[in-house]
């Protein structure tokens, strides 16, 4: 994609959760190609090594971290094994993406206790887990920018998607108070939601591979409204983008 968003990340960190494929991994490209050094924290650590074997061949900085966003305590290691590397070494993490996200397509009455809290686990509280760590030192720094990808199931709904729906509302809402937050604590501090519209990658097309493409977006795109929001100079604030195809059935 030839985006029109200009942006320089030169000197900062961005970590991207769910970076190792689908729209994670626009992202984490498109920030790489900004300038920034990118961290792709996933599960599916052979994916995240491709992605960064891919990005580190066209001279950009990009490594994969092994993290499991369920796991607070993991969470929590991870950010003081990057306290300690500190300064130059790039311990600081100055972009914080969270973009892993799972789902189960059931109705409520067939979900299994073990699917509800893993998507809760996973869409909610993981994002919360990452940004307490992240946004403490961002004060400390006087700086950063937190984007949470959403999805229109923040603001609507739709049948067999229960704890997707309620877990992305709930992330929708706690993205709203942190950027509350951060206009109190420290104004360089920027927080943004994504609210994404379908778009052609794993998340929907391994799970319905009849879906017609037609009614889906490139995950370029949102990759491109994240840098936007990183764009937006100070005075301003991108709180929320939406970026919907333009046959999106969920949206309005």
């Amino acid at each position: 994609m030839n985006s029109g968003v200009e942006i320089s990340l030169d000197g900062r960190q961005a970590l991207v959760t769910g970076g190792a494929r689908g729209l994670g991994a626009a992202i984490a490209r498109r920030l790489a190609r900004a300038g920034a050094s990118v961290l792709v924290a996933d599960v599916r650590q052979e994916q995240a090594k491709e992605l960064c074997e891919s990005l580190l061949a066209e001279g950009l900085r990009a490594r994969p971290v092994a993290l499991d966003v369920c796991d607070a305590e993991a969470v929590a290691e991870l950010f003081a094994d990057l306290d300690a590397l500190g300064g130059a070494a790039g311990g600081g993490v100055d972009v914080l993406v969270n973009c892993a996200a799972v789902d189960v397509t059931k109705p409520v009455s067939e979900l299994t206790a073990e699917e509800i809290t893993r998507v809760i686990t996973t869409d909610l509280l993981g994002p919360m887990y990452l940004c307490r760590e992240a946004y403490r030192r961002m004060v400390d720094r006087g700086g950063g920018h937190v984007v949470n990808i959403l999805s229109t199931a923040a603001v609507g709904t739709w049948t067999e998607a229960g704890p997707y729906s309620a877990a992305k509302s709930g992330l929708r809402a706690f993205t709203h108070t942190l950027f509350k937050e951060a206009q109190r604590d420290c104004p360089g501090i920027g927080v943004t939601g994504v609210i994404a519209g379908g778009m052609e990658t794993p998340f929907i097309m391994d799970r319905f591979p009849d879906t017609d493409t037609a009614l889906l977006q490139s995950p370029e795109v949102v990759a491109d409204a994240v840098a936007y929001a990183l764009s937006v100079p100070a005075g301003s604030a991108a709180a929320e983008l939406v970026v919907v195809p333009r046959r999106e059935v969920s949206w309005p």
